[in-house]
C-alpha cells in the first residue's frame, strides 16, 4: 500500500515536516516523489526509515524489511523453447529460496534495475529488484534456483 505524507506522518505520530525533511535527506524507504507529492509505500502498515547518524532515539519502530523480489529472464530457457519448439514461461521471479516462471510479469509499485556483469545473481548479469507485490501472469510451479 502506498500513502502520502500526511497518513504516513500519522502512522509514524511524528510531523509531517520532519517526514518531509526524512524524505529529501533519502531516509524513507522505498519513497518516491511524482510531481509535487510524495508516495510513501507501506510495509507491515508502516514505512521504513532509515537510521540516522545523530540525535536522540526515533520515536517508531521499522517494521521488518521485506524480501527484494528478483526478476530475471532465463535466456536458456528461451534456446530451450526455440530449440524444441516449445512456449515455456521464461520471466523468472526470485523471492528468498522460491522461483517462479511466468510470461508475464507486472510490478505495480517502484523497482530498479540492475546490471553486474562481474557478480551475475543466479547466472543472470542483468536483473529487476522490487520491494513490492510483483503480480505473476500465467506463472507456472514454484522451482529452487540451484
Amino acid at each position: 500500500m502506498i500513502v502520502g505524507t500526511t497518513e504516513a506522518a500519522r502512522i509514524l505520530n511524528i510531523s509531517s515536516s520532519r517526514l518531509r525533511f526524512l524524505l529529501i535527506s533519502n531516509r524513507v524507504e522505498g519513497a518516491y516523489k511524482t510531481g509535487r507529492a510524495w508516495l510513501i509505500p507501506l510495509f507491515n502498515g508502516r514505512p521504513i526509515i532509515a537510521k540516522g547518524k545523530r540525535g536522540p532515539a526515533p520515536r517508531w519502530c521499522n517494521p521488518r524489511k521485506p524480501a527484494k523480489r528478483i526478476i530475471h529472464v532465463n535466456t536458456q530457457k528461451i534456446r530451450a523453447n526455440h530449440k524444441n519448439g516449445l512456449q515455456d514461461p521464461v520471466i523468472t521471479v526470485k523471492m528468498g529460496n522460491s522461483n517462479q516462471y511466468a510470461h508475464e510479469v507486472e510490478i505495480p509499485g517502484g523497482c530498479r534495475i540492475v546490471y553486474r556483469p562481474n557478480n551475475p545473481f543466479c547466472g543472470a548479469k542483468v536483473w529487476i529488484e522490487s520491494l513490492y507485490e510483483v503480480n505473476l501472469l500465467n506463472f507456472s510451479s514454484p522451482q529452487l534456483c540451484i
